[in-house]
């Protein structure tokens, strides 16, 4: 009945970054499900607001009733948010993040090592065998009295 064991309560940062992950994907195709139905809610207030109560009727862009308008521009937006979360989301998500950073962290990291050569290059160390030399400063008249 109880554990001689004592369970630990924490989660490693790999698993709560996949956690924290999986919560991300599920708010966006949450939203994406809410906008689909106000999509299909609005789309049905528009028809009947043209079609049963004669709002708008003398609108008519291009010859075709203002709530054909309405709803193929609602469509619009709807099918960028779906597209935004099923595909590019998908193809651009964390994976694609880690990739890039780690591609940018290896390029910055050789422009270092580059600069690193040349400072090495233009301004050797001295050998540890070599005496150091000192530098005496410069007799000036100025600071004489």
């Amino acid at each position: 009945m109880f554990s001689t064991t004592k369970k630990s309560g924490k989660i490693d940062p790999e698993q709560r970054e996949l956690i924290e992950n999986a919560q991300r994907r599920i708010r966006q195709k949450k939203r994406l499900t809410t906008h689909f139905v106000a999509f299909l809610a609005g789309s049905i207030l528009f028809i009947v607001l043209n079609l049963v109560l004669k709002f708008g009727e003398n609108f008519r862009p291009f010859k075709t009733d203002w709530f054909v308008w309405a709803i193929l521009l609602w469509f619009f937006f709807f099918l960028i948010h779906a597209i935004n979360v099923l595909l590019v989301n998908k193809l651009m998500g964390k994976d694609w993040e880690e990739k890039q950073l780690n591609r940018l962290v290896k390029i910055q990291q050789e422009k270092i090592e580059k600069l690193q050569q040349q400072v090495e290059r233009e301004h050797p160390l001295p050998n540890k065998n070599e005496p150091t030399r000192k530098i005496e400063p410069k007799d000036d008249n100025s600071t004489k009295f």
